[in-house]
């Protein structure tokens, strides 16, 4: 397993989680190709998106299936949001756009989860690596983050 998968799982374990990282043989890079390889739908992926209100990175856990509704996100944070780049996404978590994880980041950040999430018994998330990917539920998915529910999806 790639060191990174391997100090994710560490990671993941000491939150309580109860899930494996696995290594696919393909890249899990976007939701629909993470969703052929686990043979599940794309809606239960789980996108691992950053942006920026303010000058403060925050992160967005969103349905494979949605696009973010950005206004929606910034009016429930009280300021504008953008989308991170690719520099700012790895200082903020630690980990590469592809393979970013919904916890264990680089620094503390607010997560907002799409409600539409709460449809799936079974969710899969990225585990460091743009092909690694780790089972989880939604109860275990706000819990392990601290995330708060949102409606987030773009109508």
């Amino acid at each position: 397993m790639h060191p990174t998968v391997e100090r994710f799982q560490e990671r993941l374990r000491a939150l309580g989680a109860i899930g494996e990282a696995r290594e696919l043989p393909n890249s899990s890079h976007t939701a629909s190709e993470a969703a052929e390889a686990l043979g599940v739908s794309v809606a239960q992926i789980v996108k691992s998106l950053v942006f920026l209100a303010g000058e403060h990175p925050i992160m967005v856990l969103a349905s494979g299936e949605n696009q973010v509704d950005t206004e929606k996100v910034a009016a429930l944070l009280g300021e504008p949001v953008g989308r991170a780049g690719a520099k700012t996404v790895r200082e903020a978590t630690g980990y590469a756009i592809g393979g970013v994880p919904p916890v264990a980041h680089a620094s503390e950040m607010r997560i907002l989860i799409d409600r539409d999430l709460l449809a799936h018994a079974q969710l899969w998330a990225a585990a460091g690596t743009p092909n690694a990917v780790f089972p989880t539920n939604p109860d275990e998915l706000v819990a392990i983050t601290r995330g708060e529910w949102a409606d987030i999806r773009h109508d």
